[in-house]
């Protein structure tokens, strides 16, 4: 009986399904599949989410109306990654899954590494770090890590631990690898997936990377230039080291408020660099925008004059290992559909929970070969970094 040549819905489909098992940190987050895009009207690369809206409570009888204050981020769906293949007629009349062995295999694992690692970036706009520094990772640093994302209202369910490797067997090491079987993180496989602990999905990923930090010590030097400050820029004294992209800071006396009723929770608030301050930074920009007041209200004060700021977790141009506790709505991952093309051999997209993934292929007459290429048009975005965490730990 004659081999069933692949059709071209098979292969992508396969490609989605493999690309999808990879993901292990994408897989759990916030996963969206934008329509918009396949359709003739053009809507732009930039999509608004909007943020929950935050209320205040009143004591007393009389009322006092507060208008409703909506807030979003842009999530921009800018970036395309994508593979380059070619195969002939023959091994086109494979059967599905020695073609994916051979053939999608390959080019799916590397394009996941790729999209994987760059969704990882994530972790620069996260700004609650939990600093384990000098000490082995542990049961010890998970469970700081899951009462960091208690105390900010991350719901208990759907969170999950990214570890790096090293993290991973130090806390195997430690708990001699005693996971819950939980049988319902099986049901969409992931790779790397170590098991259920500690209130967290596990898994264990080669693509989160340290965090190198700017050559500015712990104690900074930096001290805040006038009174009254607010918002997403702090001016502060002149000074001649530097702050990185993912830095984490404090201001001393700038405490974290419970997010719901406002009060001082005793624990100085961490905000992360959001911008490269150069050698002689005037201003810093930071993220959360410092609120001391108001619905938005983070903070139990506004700093002082003088105020000094400190560094969390690392000297002076130093290494932070780390690993990330989220919430699944910490964090977005979004896909969009390509143009599809007229006049090639097929064109075909799928989606596969979420994920868009479109493959074309030609014909070259020259040597009856098919140059294929596989797409994936995405953007991601931090919606509710206040409920994921850093975890860092040197052994």
């Amino acid at each position: 009986m004659a081999n069933a040549i692949l059709t071209p819905t098979e292969v992508t489909r396969k490609a989605a399904m493999i690309l999808h098992q990879k993901l292990n940190f994408i897989g759990k987050v916030d996963r969206q599949y934008d329509d918009s895009y396949a359709k003739d009207q053009k809507i732009g690369s930039t999509l608004k989410v909007r943020l929950p809206n935050e209320n205040t409570v009143r004591t007393g009888l009389p009322m006092s109306a507060v208008n409703v204050s909506e807030t979003s981020v842009d999530l921009v769906v800018g970036t395309v990654k994508g593979v380059d293949m070619s195969f002939t007629s023959t091994e086109l009349a494979l059967d599905i899954d020695t073609f994916s062995e051979r053939i999608i295999e390959p080019a799916m694992s590397v394009l996941a590494a790729n999209v994987e690692a760059d969704a990882l970036n994530m972790y620069k706009e996260v700004y609650n770090l939990y600093d384990g520094d000098t000490a082995a990772f542990s049961f010890t640093s998970m469970a700081n890590a899951r009462q960091n994302q208690t105390d900010n209202l991350a719901p208990l369910s759907n969170r999950c631990m990214t570890m790096n490797t090293n993290h991973a067997t130090k806390f195997m090491i430690d708990t001699k690898g005693l996971f819950h079987d939980d049988e319902a993180i099986s049901a969409q496989y992931r790779e790397g997936k170590m098991g259920r602990t500690g209130g967290y999905d596990c898994y264990e990923n080669t693509l989160l990377l340290p965090h190198t930090t700017g050559t500015a010590a712990k104690t900074t030097g930096y001290l805040i230039n006038g009174a009254s400050q607010s918002g997403a820029a702090m001016t502060v004294n002149t000074g001649t080291t530097t702050f990185l992209i993912g830095d984490v800071i404090t201001i001393a006396g700038v405490n974290r408020v419970h997010p719901e009723t406002k009060v001082n929770t005793g624990v100085l608030q961490q905000f992360v660099i959001t911008a490269l301050s150069g050698t002689s930074a005037t201003s810093l920009a930071i993220s959360p925008s410092l609120a001391a007041t108001g619905v938005r209200q983070n903070v139990s004060a506004v700093p002082a004059n003088g105020a000094a700021i400190v560094k969390v977790g690392a000297g002076a141009s130093e290494t932070l290992v780390q690993s990330l506790g989220f919430h699944k709505n910490s964090f977005a991952f979004v896909t969009a559909d390509l143009p599809m093309p007229q006049g090639v051999d097929f064109a075909r997209r799928e989606v596969v929970d979420g994920i868009s993934i479109s493959l074309i292929r030609d014909f070259t007459i020259s040597d009856r070969s098919f140059p294929t290429r596989l797409d994936i048009l995405y953007g991601y975005k931090a919606i509710r970094p206040q409920t994921a965490v850093r975890v860092h730990n040197d052994g």
